[in-house]
């Protein structure tokens, strides 16, 4: 095979495997924001044993905060809560809460987040940084189907996330 054909045959295999990568994200996406629209958008009552919660609780959107996402959902070592600030100027997190429907409640050191900026609440221990928070509960804590909560440090509920 000459060099102008093995070219050729490279170029071709990077623009097929650009192209079928690009269209497993892009499903992926759409299929994402689709399923979790509805529950962002909702602040639906649910059931558990989390005295605290409020099953009246109206979503408040007035700022722009959002879980993007919870990952590893069930596993201990793996399970990472996103949560990311979409609104202007800067959003202090201090004494806002992150709950479960088990009642398992994780509540936010002074942090700062800015526009478009996210922070990550793994569940497991660890050294905290500017975007990665460390829960420290000794087990896993999400598992599918359930809702997690976002309370801003007055108990407002400010955004619902419906774990895949």
């Amino acid at each position: 095979m000459d060099r102008r054909k093995l070219i050729q045959y490279l170029l071709l295999n990077i623009f097929v495997s650009a192209s079928v990568t690009g269209t497993i994200l892009f499903w992926y996406d759409r299929n994402s924001r689709a399923t979790n629209l509805p529950s962002v958008q909702q602040a639906a009552p649910v059931s558990g044993s989390d005295a605290s919660f409020t099953p009246n609780a109206e979503l408040q959107t007035d700022i722009l905060v959002k879980i993007s996402s919870v990952v590893g959902a069930g596993t201990f070592t793996s399970e990472i809560v996103v949560i990311k600030f979409e609104g202007e100027g800067q959003l202090d997190l201090a004494s806002w809460q992150l709950k479960d429907e088990d009642g398992n409640t994780f509540t936010f050191p002074e942090i700062m987040l800015y526009p478009n900026g996210a922070v990550q609440v793994h569940t497991t221990t660890g050294t905290d940084t500017v975007i990665d928070l460390y829960w420290g509960i000794g087990d896993a804590v999400w598992s599918s189907g359930e809702n997690a909560r976002l309370f801003d440090s007055q108990g407002n509920l400010r955004a619902v996330y419906r774990v895949p």
